[in-house]
């Protein structure tokens, strides 16, 4: 623990990509002795996982996009109002630095400690320096990446550059160290596939097609967990019946720590947290990247694992992510061809990686390995030892300390957010 307790406020846009390290910093600087805010949007202020100790205070995204000038209109509001409110709580909480996990609801707070001149870190979760974090990169004094190599991060900031990693779950992180479950060619094999926090329409549509090709010996061996979009869970389990293949669906599993620990393979996007898990635990994975997502970061974050050969990836094409049901005639009757041969080659995939990774336990073990040996178990406590770096001088700590603090920072926020 820390000698001196000091103040910081996390800044995260309102996905669990951002907040899953945000929280995991909180804990470590938590258990330094430190206290800590987070600042996030609507979404983040609901997501689960956030620890009782930390207070959260939700402000306007900001975000400022497309073509409408309306919206730019009420973007830049929000963003001058977060910004205001952000300089209310800083205020009040006297933050030794502000560390940023990008999104737009991070946009007003990041601005607030500019005009605040307080010391601000970045941390990047992706293998592409997301936009806000990619605004902010000139303006702060360090930034903290999850992967070696990260694009549209510019050479001249590279001195700024510490690598920690992306810091996960403390259920997760407890998993480092226990084996590879027992797999042979006789045993069950496990497999766990999602797609983000509710699921992914395309692994609805494909994993089920792709497990049936599989081989006889193979095929009976099966036990699969699945999550589900609500409204593909029946159609998914009776996939699963018709071709006699075990599994266990569901729109959200509370225990995923459990789930991940007992898995011989997963299969699912490419998600910062999901790579940081997978890696940390040591699992071997197929992953589908989201073909849509902003910069194709999740392509780029299968780099490192794959590379090592502790992952495989299939490619979706982007022509799946249009919903038929939208055009009328040839054209809808176009895309869904269209679509069913793409959904169908992918299943082929998913077959043949499936082979090639599991039939064999040697190759399945060394794959584990290989994600194992990519894993960043001391992200957390990294990360804390960059941002304990930056701050007040260890005398301005302690008149900070005599003073008298609300019980917490955020009142004036909820009262103006009433108003």
């Amino acid at each position: 623990m820390s000698a001196v307790s000091r103040h910081y406020v996390l800044a995260a846009g309102g996905t669990g990509g951002h907040l899953i390290p945000a929280f995991a910093l909180a804990a470590e600087l938590h258990e330094r002795g430190h206290h800590v805010a987070l600042i996030t949007d609507e979404r983040g202020a609901a997501i689960p996982g956030k620890p009782d100790y930390l207070t959260s205070h939700v402000l306007p995204p900001g975000r400022i996009a497309g073509k409408n000038p309306i919206g730019w209109i009420r973007g830049v509001r929000g963003v001058l109002q977060g910004r205001s409110m952000a300089l209310r709580l800083f205020e009040s909480f006297q933050p030794s630095a502000v560390v940023g996990f990008g999104g737009y609801p991070a946009l007003p707070t990041m601005l607030a400690a500019r005009a605040a001149k307080l010391p601000i870190v970045l941390h990047e979760q992706n293998s592409v320096l997301g936009r806000v974090n990619r605004y902010f990169a000139g303006k702060v004094d360090a930034i903290a990446t999850s992967f070696g190599q990260v694009d549209r991060l510019e050479p001249q900031y590279e001195d700024k550059v510490t690598l920690v990693g992306n810091p996960v779950r403390t259920e997760v992180l407890k998993l480092r160290d226990q084996p590879f479950p027992e797999f042979t060619e006789d045993s069950l094999f496990r497999i766990l596939v999602t797609g983000g926090s509710q699921g992914a329409r395309v692994l609805s549509q494909v994993i089920p097609e792709g497990l049936a090709m599989l081989p006889p010996t193979m095929r009976s061996r099966l036990q699969v967990i699945q999550q589900c979009r609500p409204e593909d869970i029946e159609a998914v389990r009776q996939r699963y019946a018709v071709h006699g293949i075990p599994a266990e669906l569901a729109t959200y599993f509370e225990d995923m720590a459990e789930r991940l620990a007992s898995a011989h393979l997963f299969i699912g996007r490419a998600g910062a947290s999901t790579i940081a898990e997978l890696t940390v635990v040591g699992r071997p994975a197929i992953l589908i990247p989201l073909p849509y997502a902003m910069d194709d970061h999740q392509s780029a974050n299968t780099r490192e694992v794959v590379a090592s050969g502790g992952a495989r990836v299939i490619r979706q094409p982007a022509i799946t992510t249009e919903d038929p049901e939208t055009y009328r005639g040839d054209r809808k009757n176009a895309l869904l061809k269209e679509q069913a041969e793409i959904y169908q080659k992918m299943a082929k995939d998913v077959c043949l990686q499936i082979q090639a990774i599991g039939k064999n336990p040697q190759t399945l073990g060394n794959a584990a390995h290989a994600a194992w040996n990519c894993g960043y178990p001391n992200a957390a406590k990294d990360l804390a030892d960059l941002v304990e770096g930056f701050g007040a001088s260890p005398i301005m700590d302690v008149i900070r300390m005599e003073k008298t603090m609300p019980a917490t920072g955020g009142e004036a926020l909820a009262r103006e957010q009433a108003q």
